[in-house]
């Protein structure tokens, strides 16, 4: 199948999924997950630089339409695409430099960590201009703690359903 017709498939799927069903889950009153990222980390490592940063941004603000969020989504899936290159460069060294990198194939350390990485700073931009606040610094890091080993885990679920095993 085409890239882009796979693209925007992921693109609707992963918004309705958020929307419909993860948008809903609120364990312990705070603990949401956001595997909508899965967009951006999912995106193909040699796929078009300004499409990702357009795609994502509006990957975001459609969530922040259905979430009434006031554009934090939007930033942090902007900045999520924005330092993908460098979690790239971090997680896969000389393998994303010739374009080999393919995130779904299957979970190695390498793909845990720019997965989890991925996870933690679009989470940390999300909690942190959702709280405003030093203050709250603690809260903060709390919330995207947790909400990013929860995400990480429906993320991981998402991926074997996507990609079953070739065998």
């Amino acid at each position: 199948m085409n890239n882009n017709i796979l693209n925007i498939i992921r693109f609707i799927l992963l918004v309705f999924l958020q929307v419909i069903l993860f948008n809903n889950i609120n364990l312990f009153g705070f603990l949401n997950p956001y595997p909508y990222i899965l967009f951006t980390l999912l995106f193909p490592a040699n796929g078009n630089k300004n499409a990702l940063l357009i795609s994502s941004f509006l990957l975001g603000l459609t969530i922040d339409i259905f979430s009434n969020s006031g554009g934090i989504h939007a930033m942090a899936c902007t900045v999520l695409a924005f330092v993908r290159p460098n979690l790239f460069r971090f997680s896969f060294g000389i393998s994303y430099e010739y374009q080999t990198v393919k995130i779904a194939d299957k979970i190695t350390s390498e793909r845990i960590s720019y997965i989890l990485l991925g996870i933690f700073i679009h989470h940390f931009i999300l909690f942190f201009f959702e709280y405003l606040s030093f203050s709250l610094f603690f809260n903060i890091i709390y919330s995207t703690l947790i909400s990013t080993v929860f995400s990480f885990v429906i993320c991981l679920l998402i991926i074997y359903l996507i990609k079953p095993n070739k065998r």
